[in-house]
């Protein structure tokens, strides 16, 4: 775990798709945490990108560092409460002129059921679960 957040801490930038009904969607995303053993993201309630993860837990998410990428399939599951909102608030300060724990519109999804495979054109293929 620690490995995947640091290679999307890295690369500032991934690309998370979702299921929009039966129609993927994919979108850049910049927030990653750890919070009490897991893997979070960030993202708006009012959001389509939130209420398509509510609907279908399914992601997945892809980054590139310039010589490696990373290819992640998990669920993404709401972590519930203000503290959790408060950490990654905390770790982006930037994002506190559209967000506020307890806004009601601030909302941290876990990573679970994590299978993370790190390519490159050089190297063998490496797959993590966690």
């Amino acid at each position: 775990m620690e490995e995947v957040y640091r290679f999307l801490k890295e690369c500032g930038t991934y690309y998370l798709s979702t299921m929009d009904g039966n129609q993927p969607r994919v979108r850049p995303f910049g927030t990653i945490d750890l919070y009490r053993g897991q893997l979070t993201i960030q993202t708006g309630r009012k959001k389509d990108v939130a209420q398509q993860m509510l609907t279908n837990p399914n992601v997945e998410i892809c980054a590139f560092n310039g010589t490696r990428w990373l290819r992640l399939a998990a669920k993404a599951v709401e972590v519930p409460g203000q503290e959790a909102q408060e950490h990654m608030l905390d770790a982006y300060p930037n994002l506190r002129a559209m967000y506020a724990p307890g806004d009601g519109n601030t909302m941290i999804l876990a990573l679970t059921q994590v299978s993370a495979t790190f390519s490159s054109f050089t190297e063998p293929s490496r797959t993590v679960t966690f």
